[in-house]
């Protein structure tokens, strides 16, 4: 079976995409202190591989680059990459999810931005991680709650189980359609770098948002819900 359009230069681009990706990772993870109305008026824990981090802490020192962290361990896709394509819309049919996606990028103090706090505000696709099909781990971030709007496109992300099905419209009107691998709640303070970041042999999903019970006081939330999830078709 001939390879599909796109796949070689998608493998060729990667080592390149990979080195982008390091210098962001950690401005992505600072700005994920920030999601889901996790942020407070105390300095923001650093989400870390090795445990807690002093507030005082820059984020910089201790969050490991994806291009030096070893491979996270994942199910095998059957489907070949895609070629690039930015995600448009974001569809997870046993949680209710519907939502456009838009591009993240950096804001100018350095730190990821993040999906608007609004009604109705859309997921956001991190444009330093490849496309959702490209080879590699693809992030989109939501809200589990919007402040005064309420509730966020991401509120039941934590009820997404093995199996079910997510997929991503894309510019080019291509669908990618993942499965998911796994789902898990840890504490911001010992964010998994590795296996959200990791190198991987075939195109990954990760969905991230906000968990926990809701500090008092306009605290946010003390953990991150993440779902790890590989592309089984591309059409």
């Amino acid at each position: 079976m001939s390879r599909p359009a796109g796949v070689t230069a998608v493998r060729q681009e990667a080592a390149g995409r990979r080195a982008r990706r390091g210098s962001a990772v950690c401005a992505l993870a600072a700005g994920l202190a920030l999601l889901c109305g996790c942020a407070s008026t105390a300095p923001a824990q650093t989400p870390s591989d090795g445990g807690s981090v002093a507030p005082s802490t820059s984020a910089a020192g201790h969050v490991p680059s994806p291009s030096t962290s070893a491979p996270a361990a994942s199910a095998s896709a059957s489907a070949q990459p895609m070629a690039r394509s930015t995600p448009a819309r974001l569809r997870i049919p046993s949680i209710g999810v519907d939502t456009p996606v838009e591009s993240l990028g950096l804001a100018a103090d350095g730190e990821v931005k993040v999906p608007p706090i609004e009604k109705h505000a859309p997921a956001g696709w991190y444009d330093g991680s490849p496309t959702p099909g490209q080879l590699g781990p693809s992030v989109i971030l939501g809200h589990v709650t919007v402040g005064a709007y309420g509730d966020g496109v991401f509120l039941h992300l934590d009820e997404l189980r093995k199996g079910e099905t997510v997929s991503v419209v894309r510019a080019d009107r291509s669908v990618a359609t993942f499965v998911v691998d796994r789902v898990q709640t840890v504490a911001k303070s010992h964010f998994p770098t590795s296996a959200v970041y990791g190198n991987v042999d075939h195109p990954e999903l990760r969905l991230i948002t906000c968990g926990g019970t809701r500090i008092s006081g306009g605290g946010g939330y003390p953990d991150n819900v993440i779902v790890y999830a590989s592309l089984v078709s591309g059409s």
